[in-house]
Order: C-alpha cells, then structure tokens, then sequence
C-alpha cells in the first residue's frame, strides 16, 4: 500500500466484462452464476477423494480433483441436483444444502459465507435499464469518511493509520501514513486504493518484502467484496482494469482465493530507514462496517520501533493530509 515513491502507470478504463471479453482476463466477476460455479470448481479441484475418505477407482481423470457426483454424494444430494447449484440453476437453495455442501468442499467460515452469498445472487430487481440504474448509482456514490474516523487518526499522530473504505478505497490517512507508504495526496481521488497502488505503483514491489503475499490477500479480498457487492459498478471497473493491466491479477483471481482483511504482521523494507518489522489491524465501526480504520504499529522496544519514529520525526513536518 505504498504511493507516489515512483513514477506510476497512467490510468485506463475497464470494467470486468470489458476484460473478460477481449480476452485479458478469463476469470467472471464473483458475484454472478459463472462466479459460483468457478467458485465451486476450484474448491472441488483442492480435493483428492482420499482427502475425504472416498474410494480412488482410478482411470484418467478429465479435471483436476473431485468429479461432481463425488461431490454430490459427500453433500448427500443428487448429482442433478449439484449440477444445477453449481451452474447457477437453482433458484433458492436452502440453507441446509449450501453448509452441507460447504462441509463437503472442506471450507472455512469465510469460505462458506462467501459460498451462500454467490449462491443467493439474482439480477438486481426493478423496472429494466431503470431498475439497474439506480443499483450502479448506489454503487457509485462516493463514500465520506467518518468524522470520528478522523480524529481517530488525528488522535495517532504516532501511528500509522489509514481509512479503508469500500472496493479497498483509501479515504483518508495521517502524516505517520504518509511516512511509512507515500503520500497519497498527490494521487487523484480514482486512484486512492491499495489493490491498485499494489499492483500497478512499482514502488510497492520494493517497498514489501513479502509484495506476493500481500498482492493475494488483496485480491482475496476483492473477491469477498464482490461476494458482498455484485452490482457495484466501480468494483467491477476496478477489477476489469486490474485483469487487463496485470498478469499476476488475473492469475491469482482465477483461484477464486477469499479472505477478509484483518491483522498480521509485514516487514518494509523503507528507503530512508531500511528494514521494519510492523503488526497491521484491521478496525470496523460495528454500525458501518463499510469504513475500516487499518494501524500499523512496532513491537515496543524493538528496532523497528526506533525506526519507525525516525522516519516519522524525519517526514511528518513535510507532509500534510488533506481534508
């Protein structure tokens, strides 16, 4: 999630299907009948049938781990029926069906929220073009940022602190921010987002040493947040232009992986003070869940603290956050 240390790619305008259409990407937004069943296939090619207990008749199998009857007979459901819900044919699957066959793919609780939500997609309701209208409108409207988000960061001047919004949207951030990951202030609003910046700033390739692992959360999270949003407009112009920019995007979002964003640690590896080691979190408002407040904070008494506040007691003068 860094911004600005280098030069950057120009921004272009995509949406999912644009991609999907011309070839750059091969993979459906989530939240559509063909992202259930992509959904579906890669978790059953995650299992061998002795991973579940079943018998390996052997011969050559046409796709990589459990056929769809197998899959069927773990979940306790016909073969027909499968076939349906994984192809989006089934109009209102209970929950029963859906954790049984959740139990059966072996997902976790992520997972198999994720696996209700895709399944319980429908078209959004309403009088046509008009109905669909006013869905991507809703989709579209801008967020604004908590008044108590930021004092919040105000009240960190310490910490690192941005708040994340929908789509991975970067709302607002402090001077401690700016220090550790870039100003954001020089970026136009459109391009304030961490997936973006993470796959399309080259300085993030550098400034992460882990840049792989934090590239595939994102895009597990963006996948969770297609689950959640299937007819937000501007996510699926983000992913669009994200699979057509990028080779390891697309990859990646081809797996279907799906994760929320909560804590972990990441180590930097910063142009002014060299290596940190630094514990993110992940804060939700309980009444809007869509705001995030994300802190990236040293262990007390380490180097990378004293790094930390060098960089900061270095930057902060020079910098200011808009509001």
């Amino acid at each position: 999630m860094s911004a600005n240390r280098t030069s950057r790619p120009d921004p272009i305008s995509g949406t999912a299907a644009g991609a999907v259409s011309s070839g750059a990407a091969t993979s459906p937004a989530a939240g559509t009948p063909s992202g259930l069943a992509e959904f579906l296939r890669t978790r059953r090619s995650r299992l061998r049938p002795e991973d579940v207990d079943l018998p390996d008749f052997g011969g050559r199998r046409r796709v990589a781990g459990l056929r769809r009857e197998e899959l069927a007979q773990l979940a306790g459901v016909s073969v027909d029926y499968y076939t349906r819900l994984e192809q989006g044919r089934v109009g209102n699957p209970s929950d029963a069906v859906l954790d049984a066959v959740a139990r059966a793919l072996r997902l976790d609780p992520e997972e198999a929220g994720h696996l209700h939500r895709l399944a319980r997609t429908r078209p959004t309701r309403g009088s046509g073009a008009r109905g669909a209208g006013r869905a991507a409108a809703r989709g579209s409207a801008p967020q604004k940022v908590r008044p108590s988000m930021v004092r919040l960061l105000d009240a960190m001047p310490d910490v690192p602190a941005v708040v994340m919004g929908r789509r991975m949207d970067i709302l607002a951030w402090n001077s401690a921010a700016v220090a550790l990951l870039g100003d954001y202030g020089t970026l136009a609003p459109a391009e304030r987002n961490i997936a973006r910046i993470t796959f399309l700033d080259p300085a993030s390739r550098t400034l992460y040493d882990d840049w792989v692992g934090c590239a595939r959360e994102n895009v597990a999270f963006l996948h969770l947040e297609a689950g959640r949003r299937p007819d937000d407009p501007r996510l699926a112009e983000l992913i669009g232009e994200l699979s057509v920019r990028s080779q390891e995007f697309r990859h990646w979002w081809a797996e279907h992986p799906v994760r929320d964003k909560t804590s972990g640690h990441k180590v930097f590896h910063h142009p002014l003070v060299g290596r940190m080691e630094l514990v993110y979190d992940t804060l939700r408002s309980a009444d809007d869940p869509d705001q995030a407040l994300v802190t990236y904070t040293a262990d007390p008494g380490s180097p990378s603290e004293d790094a930390l506040r060098m960089l900061i007691s270095w930057e902060a003068d020079r910098v200011v956050r808009p509001r």
